[in-house]
C-alpha cells in the first residue's frame, strides 16, 4: 500500500472500514475493550467525537463509564465543536438525550451546554501504525487541539485492527497517540 498518497490512502480505509462485513460485531467488542481499558483511568472528563463514515461509536462505552463513577465524583463526557477560526476544536457537554444540532460540517453537537477542557481525548483514526502513530481525516483539527491545550490530555485512540499500517510513519505535524485500542485490545499503550 503507498504510504506517500495520504489523501489516496484515506480513502481506501475509508472504504474498507465501510465494507467490514463484521463491523458491527468488531464494534461489540472494541466498547468492551474501551469499557476495561478506561477501569483503571483518574480522569473525571473525557472528549470523544460524534461518529462519521463508519467510525466506531465510543459513546455508550463512555455513557457507562458515567455511570460507574463512584459515589461523590462527578464524570463529564464531551462532543467536538469546531472553531472555524482556529481549525480547533472546543468540548461541550453531551450525555445521551441532550439537545443537538449540526455544526459547519453537517456533524451533529451539543447544543446550549458547557464548554470544558477534557483530561483525556478519544480519538477516532483512519489508520494507525507503531508507536501511537495516527492517520485521521488530514483536517488537523485535534493536532491543532493539542497543541493549544495546556496541561495536554491524555490521548486514546480507537479504530479498528483493518486499520493498522505497520510503516506508518508520522507527518512533521501529527502528534502520537499515548494509547491505541482495537477490537482486539490495547495495541499500544505509553509507558508511564
Amino acid at each position: 500500500m503507498d504510504l506517500t498518497d495520504r489523501d489516496a490512502l484515506r480513502q481506501r480505509l475509508i472504504a474498507a472500514r465501510q465494507a467490514l462485513p463484521d463491523r458491527l460485531e468488531r464494534a461489540v467488542h472494541l466498547q468492551s475493550v474501551l469499557r476495561v481499558w478506561l477501569v483503571s483511568r483518574s480522569e473525571r472528563t473525557i472528549g470523544a467525537y460524534q461518529p462519521i463514515k463508519g467510525e466506531f461509536d465510543p459513546l455508550p462505552a463512555l455513557f457507562r463509564w458515567t455511570e460507574g463513577a463512584p459515589e461523590g465524583v462527578t464524570r463529564r463526557i464531551g462532543l467536538p465543536v469546531a472553531d472555524r477560526a482556529t481549525g480547533s476544536l472546543r468540548f461541550h457537554v453531551w450525555y445521551p438525550g441532550c439537545p443537538m444540532e449540526l455544526d459547519a460540517f453537517d456533524i451533529p453537537k451539543p447544543k446550549d451546554t458547557e464548554e470544558f477542557q477534557p483530561e483525556l481525548l478519544v480519538v477516532p483514526c483512519l489508520g494507525y501504525g507503531p508507536a501511537g502513530v495516527r492517520l485521521g481525516y488530514g483536517g488537523g483539527f485535534f493536532d491543532r487541539t493539542l497543541k493549544s491545550l495546556s496541561p495536554r490530555p491524555t490521548t486514546v485512540g480507537v479504530c479498528y485492527t483493518q486499520g493498522f499500517l505497520p510503516l506508518l510513519l508520522p507527518s512533521e505535524r501529527d502528534f502520537r497517540l499515548d494509547a491505541m485500542l482495537t477490537e482486539d485490545g490495547v495495541m499500544w499503550q505509553r509507558p508511564d
